[in-house]
């Protein structure tokens, strides 16, 4: 930050709380996510959009001066927070020149990533220019064999523990999440125990278990052994229900959020925000890459994006007859993630209903109270009646 002082004009390095932006004429409302990479050194079983280590997929991909220009065009429009995502991200090799250029327009930073690829000089980087937000890495095993079933790779355990001691040493905060896997779902306890060692902010346990399918609708084969991999219903709400604070949080959500959302497709934040895929195209949100949704942003802007492509978009109406005759009338909408995107992924289409989201809001409905065994939530007419016991049985 530049200041003025007698005269002299001298600078200080401004912290994280201590940015700040005007807030009129913001375009750019959410966050900028970026897919830097599709790339992995991981080869998890679950995973939606990896690809291998190899040069044709990172010749594809976006270079330096594409994705500084990217950047400087959400700072322009307001962006205060850029999520670099992957693939694994700390594959690039200007990850720390993207990073800094970041950080240099003002922008806060959010990391996903394995942890396996955290360098002394990177931790280094993090703690002399905090993210400003904690690094977020995943977990996929407690044990060096969990960690390498789950994930493909053998050693990786190691290198992932070597991360995280990496990042406790130099002090940068981040924040754990783990994946419920057939080769892990021992290590459960194990992960909550590690968690209150850890000194983070977050301490509750945060778990992946209703996989989504290949975003690319590229490995039909992969995608069976996913759908494999998912939690049933009943399992979904038996691990949920374990946190003291579940239904205290989603009679709250609910009270706020479910209601039948009618014909129009996107009543989410799809398009509010941006996301960009590793090769450059601008996307609603990430897993949504249907041709006719995404814009090339080496042919337009993230200004046109947002002003023009993404407002029309969300005005899309469903066509497709089961989605019409159940989830536009489902009141559950909010609490299942029937979404374009997940029907992309599912599907091919922006609107035919997954079945296992459908499960899964039911099982966790009929849980918290809202219906009864059996039911079917879009032919219960007396909804808001039941959100209103809901809430007045809280704290119950």
């Amino acid at each position: 930050m530049q200041q003025i002082k007698n005269g002299v004009i001298y600078t200080r390095k401004l912290k994280p709380p201590e940015f700040s932006f005007p807030r009129h004429n913001r375009l750019l409302l959410g966050q900028l996510d970026i897919e830097l990479t599709e790339r992995c050194n991981n080869n998890c079983i679950h995973c939606c959009i990896n690809l291998p280590e190899d040069a044709p997929a990172r010749n594809r991909e976006m270079d330096t001066a594409f994705l500084r220009e990217i950047v400087t065009q959400a700072a322009d429009l307001g962006c205060l927070t850029v999520r670099f995502t992957g693939g694994e991200p700390l594959l690039r090799d200007d990850f720390a020149d993207l990073y800094l250029f970041t950080r240099r327009l003002g922008m806060q930073v959010i990391v996903f990533t394995n942890g396996r690829l955290i360098t002394p000089g990177l931790a280094a980087l993090f703690a002399k220019y905090p993210p400003g937000k904690p690094v977020e890495i995943s977990v996929y095993g407690m044990h060096s064999e969990s960690y390498a079933a789950a994930s493909g790779r053998k050693g990786a355990f190691q290198e992932f523990r070597r991360g995280i001691e990496l990042l406790r040493k130099h002090g940068v905060r981040f924040v754990v999440k783990s994946s419920i896997l057939p080769p892990n779902r021992a290590d459960m306890a194990a992960f909550e125990q590690w968690l209150t060692e850890l000194d983070v902010e977050d301490r509750r346990p945060r778990y992946a278990m209703n996989y989504d399918l290949r975003s690319r609708r590229d490995d039909p084969e992969k995608n069976v052994r996913i759908e494999k991999l998912r939690l049933s219903p009943e399992e979904t709400v038996r691990v949920l229900a374990r946190s003291p604070l579940y239904v205290e949080e989603m009679r709250e959500f609910c009270g706020k959020f479910i209601g039948p959302p009618g014909e129009k497709l996107f009543s989410c934040g799809a398009g509010h925000g941006a996301c960009v895929d590793a090769y450059g195209r601008a996307q609603m949100c990430l897993p949504l890459r249907a041709p006719e949704t995404v814009v090339d942003l080496h042919k337009a802007t993230l200004k046109s994006a947002l002003e023009d492509t993404f407002p029309a978009l969300r005005e899309t109406r469903a066509t497709h007859p089961e989605y019409l005759a159940r989830c536009a009338r489902c009141f559950l909408k909010g609490l299942c993630e029937q979404c374009p995107a997940k029907s992309w992924m599912e599907h091919g289409t922006l609107d035919t209903p997954v079945e296992y989201l459908c499960d899964v809001a039911h099982a966790q409905a009929e849980y918290l109270g809202l219906i009864r065994e059996g039911e079917k939530a879009w032919e219960v007419e007396n909804w808001r009646e039941r959100r209103t016991k809901m809430m007045e049985t809280k704290g119950k």
